[in-house]
């Protein structure tokens, strides 16, 4: 999460509202230019996504201590990501593969350390301070009912071991 040192009109509920609002992601842009320049192969092929945006979803990374498979999907569900991406409800969000793809075009351009420095100046300078959160990657997996039957139930207080629980069954059910 962001946090603002300063009170009063930095609303700490709303961390990426006050990130846009005190930091020019225009600064980024001629870093990220000059590094990741590409020859047009031709005609044809989706467009690049922005750039800064880009470098945004690899700010939210950051802050928020996610995968990119886990950014795509915050991107896609969370509101608050959206509106700091610059993206509205039916804009196309990058998908893992290609956040991976831009962090590795990156390294390869020696920029990230740069573009880092940069960042942390600008949160100094704003008075501003980054302080990092996760968010939980859960996931939900239905596990079947398992309910023994009356027989059953007789059977394990006499000691012995109902019919049909042999091997796996037997292990889940009595340890």
């Amino acid at each position: 999460m962001v946090n603002c040192c300063s009170g009063g009109e930095n609303d700490i509920r709303a961390p990426l509202k006050t990130l846009n609002k005190k930091i020019n992601g225009e600064l980024f842009r001629p870093i990220l230019k000059k590094a990741l320049k590409k020859e047009a192969k031709g005609l044809g092929g989706r467009p690049a996504y922005d750039y800064v945006m880009m470098f945004k979803i690899i700010i939210l990374q950051r802050l928020y201590n996610i995968s990119d498979e886990q950014a795509e999907y915050q991107i896609n569900d969370r509101l608050s990501f959206m509106r700091f991406l610059g993206l509205g409800i039916k804009d196309t969000v990058p998908d893992a593969k290609t956040i991976w793809l831009f962090k590795e075009r990156l390294i390869e351009g020696k920029v990230s350390k740069k573009l880092f420095d940069t960042f942390g100046k600008e949160l100094t300078k704003q008075n501003l301070i980054g302080k990092e959160g996760t968010i939980i990657d859960a996931t939900i997996v239905e596990a079947p009912i398992q309910h023994n039957s009356k027989e059953e139930n007789e059977q394990i207080k006499q000691g012995e071991i109902p019919q049909g629980w042999q091997g796996e069954k037997h292990k889940a059910k009595l340890g």
